[in-house]
């Protein structure tokens, strides 16, 4: 079983048919949404603020969900997918969104709908990525536009993988 947490009177609170990894760690005022999944050795810390994440989102193994002390709360939309080892701490990701594998979000930073960022971008504080954009790189910047649906497909993949723990 996942180490679920309650901390400062606050309890993690998840939706339906999720699945939650015996290693992922699940901190304070966190709320989850229906048929998400949190991978192995996962950390969401809603320790010392708040962290809302939507339905059919993925936090994949690894990744850090973080925030910041009274000023920066983490909203994560629907059907996002977060990838291996990124750290996403005290933003916004719209609807549809896909984070790649070591990619970095900082403070205030907004990430558009069926937005894409690559694999080991760091997003700089405050930088506001556009609907369906694909940025990259160190700091990251707009590359392209992505593919019609390339981030959805990652999401409704890890619905699959879920079913296949949960049996």
């Amino acid at each position: 079983m996942a180490i679920i947490k309650t901390l400062l009177g606050k309890t993690p609170k998840f939706g339906k048919d999720c699945y939650l990894s015996e290693t992922s760690a699940i901190i304070g005022d966190v709320v989850m949404g229906d048929n998400c999944s949190v991978w192995f050795s996962a950390v969401i810390r809603g320790d010392v603020n708040t962290i809302r994440i939507g339905n059919n989102t993925n936090i994949q193994d690894c990744a850090c969900i973080h925030a910041t002390f009274e000023t920066g709360p983490t909203f994560i939309g629907n059907d996002v997918s977060i990838g291996h080892n990124a750290t996403v701490h005290a933003c916004r990701i719209k609807d549809g969104a896909l984070i790649g594998m070591g990619a970095t979000l900082l403070d205030g930073c907004e990430i558009g709908e069926q937005a894409v960022v690559a694999a080991g971008a760091l997003v700089l504080s405050g930088t506001k990525i556009g609907k369906g954009e694909l940025w990259a790189g160190v700091p990251a910047k707009f590359v392209k536009m992505a593919k019609e649906g390339q981030a959805k497909s990652f999401a409704d993949h890890y619905t699959t993988y879920k079913q296949w723990y949960k049996e």
